[in-house]
């Protein structure tokens, strides 16, 4: 899967991956074979990416022993960013200003902001945005779309969901109701969209040589930035990739930074 690796050889058999993805109501991992070949594993022993799952994460945060884990993909960070010829962006969503402080042992739900842009400016990142701008881009654009709907007697009532698992719950499970989700992109891929286009023609860089990165909350978002229906050009994607809160802790680190002690900065304007 897009979003996740399994280590079964760290597997204890406890079950509570397959009780959260029960109670998530997707049921795709479960017990097969019997006795000491008693592995957790997709019906058929079909690959994850190969059945309904929905990338939702629950089974990692619920494993005990780190036998899944989301899918590090820190490595291609620092490898685009240590690139000159590549001008690497990134974009943090809102929820990890609340949980990343955690992971340096301080108080849950302590409010890093100002910090986590000073982090990411040391990291190396040519600019550093905040996602809430294309959550802005992306009321407005469901808010026309809406308007269309209504307007020209369209399909109604309109969903809409930022959380890409949500929309493959119903793409999986509801098909029906496929045309009541809103055409509108999540606000990572919006950003993305137009930072490699509108700001990279405002500042004359090659999109192909632009390289967005966007830290989100949610294994579901690696899924989504490898999706094809969301990419605004066949050379490339919107978001090239998508960092979990415990990554990025990772990240900082690894790279030495003294995360609590950082003297808080604002995020770039992409305008």
């Amino acid at each position: 899967a897009a979003h996740m690796v399994r280590d079964n050889n760290k597997c204890i058999l406890c079950r509570r991956c397959v009780a959260a993805c029960d109670n998530q109501g997707i049921s795709v991992i479960g017990a097969n074979a019997r006795g000491i070949d008693t592995h957790i594993a997709s019906p058929f022993e079909l690959p994850l990416g190969s059945t309904s799952c929905i990338s939702c994460g629950q089974c990692i945060v619920n494993c005990p022993v780190g036998a899944i884990y989301e899918k590090d993909d820190t490595e291609k960070v620092f490898e685009a960013i240590s690139d000159s010829s590549k001008y690497v962006v990134v974009q943090a969503a809102p929820a990890i200003r609340a949980t990343l402080g955690e992971c340096f042992d301080m108080p849950i739900g302590t409010d890093v902001t100002g910090k986590m842009f000073a982090a990411l400016r040391r990291l190396g990142f040519d600019k550093v945005f905040d996602t809430n701008f294309g959550a802005d881009l992306t009321i407005l654009e469901e808010a026309n779309e809406l308007v269309d709907r209504i307007s020209n007697g369209k399909t109604l009532p309109m969903f809409t969901s930022c959380c890409p698992g949500w929309i493959k719950f119903v793409e999986h499970y509801y098909p029906e109701f496929i045309p009541n989700l809103s055409t509108c992109k999540s606000p990572q891929a919006m950003f993305g969209a137009v930072l490699k286009s509108y700001y990279a023609e405002k500042f004359n860089i090659d999109p192909e040589k632009m390289f967005v990165v966007s830290v989100i909350p949610c294994t579901s978002k690696k899924f989504e930035a490898t999706r094809e229906e969301l990419r605004s050009d066949e050379h490339f994607d919107d978001v090239d990739v998508a960092l979990t809160t415990r990554e990025l802790a990772r990240m900082i680190k690894g790279a030495g930074i003294t995360f609590p002690s950082l003297a808080d900065t604002e995020f770039d304007n992409p305008f």
